[in-house]
């Protein structure tokens, strides 16, 4: 039975360089443009790396941050202004950046992320994964401020846990406290202006003599 088992899992290893090698083959041969879908191999390699990515240790901690409204309050401000940009406010990835990204941003209401423990999403906020547009947050240079980054970090896992219920009225919310492109900071002065009575025209032709 031993004699059996390991060789099943020697055939597995096998079968599994093989499928992988395969794969460097063709994406060689049709190049490694981030304009191309993944395909399945890749996309199975990147939940086993997302699944990966956190050591033994960092999967077992627990969140010191007991969950509340105030909580969830303060994370959502912060998912909208730092992650909504990849991941989208209701974090389904729908986002041009998070679309473009190779491989795509994950639809984070979805099991693969939520059967992640609470460990594993605070060290992949915190350290990032290799070779995924995931950036690394973390790294406070001094304890307080290595301090009030975890906490951040740990709200957020509670957010996280929060995405498959969130409401159309927190995403409408939400939209107030995204980044704003130039032009959309225009227009937005543009209607302040008009509502104000002003003519943006004539200030846009005034600034340019």
């Amino acid at each position: 039975m031993a004699k059996l088992s390991l060789f099943l899992a020697g055939v597995l290893t096998v079968t599994i360089i093989a499928l992988a090698v395969g794969g460097v083959f063709v994406m060689g041969a049709r190049g490694f443009s981030a304009r191309e879908s993944p395909s399945a191999l890749e996309r199975w390699m990147a939940r086993r790396t997302r699944a990966m990515a956190a050591p033994t240790g960092a999967k077992d901690r627990v969140n010191p941050i007991l969950n509340s409204p105030e909580v969830l309050a303060e994370a959502r401000a912060h998912w909208a202004d730092h992650c909504a940009v990849c991941h989208a406010n209701n974090g389904s990835g729908d986002t041009e950046m998070g679309k473009r990204m190779y491989p795509p941003a994950p639809d984070m209401r979805q099991a693969d992320t939520q059967r992640l423990t609470d460990g594993e999403l605070f060290f992949i906020i915190q350290n990032g994964i290799r070779m995924t547009g995931m950036p690394a947050w973390g790294g406070g240079r001094t304890p307080d401020a290595k301090q009030h980054d975890e906490q951040d970090s740990w709200k957020l896992v509670r957010f996280v846990r929060h995405l498959p219920q969130i409401g159309a009225e927190e995403e409408r919310g939400m939209q107030g406290l995204n980044p704003k492109s130039p032009d959309e900071l225009k227009e937005e002065q543009e209607e302040k202006e008009f509502l104000n009575g002003e003519n943006p025209r004539e200030h846009t032709e005034h600034e340019h003599h």
